[in-house]
């Protein structure tokens, strides 16, 4: 639920994944490199794994923050309403058994 200052007070936690993606990137190269250099090359495969999940991680979160805020609310949208158990339209029932009272 928005209480209505989420477009004053929220921050983004894309950039501090791209980095962390990128941190976990090179520290995953340079494992695969020292285990193929040590003749460990099942350590070496299993870094070279991590290293695509985080090149994925890394290409997605890069595609988000250029894709700009287009999925937040702005300024100039009021916080939503509550529920407040109105919300029925798959046909959603209380532990009873009986549909929620919508105070209608």
């Amino acid at each position: 639920m928005r209480t209505g200052n989420e477009p004053l007070q929220a921050r983004s936690p894309l950039k501090i994944r791209c980095g962390l993606a990128l941190w976990g990137l090179l520290w995953a190269i340079a494992g695969a490199v020292a285990f193929i250099d040590v003749g460990r090359p099942e350590w070496a495969a299993a870094c070279a794994a991590l290293a695509a999940v985080a090149a994925a991680d890394l290409i997605m979160v890069i595609r988000h923050i250029r894709q700009g805020p287009h999925y937040q609310p702005g300024k100039d949208i009021p916080p939503y309403a509550p529920d407040r158990g109105r919300n029925d339209a798959f046909g959603i029932r209380n532990a009873g058994g009986r549909r929620r009272n919508t105070g209608r």
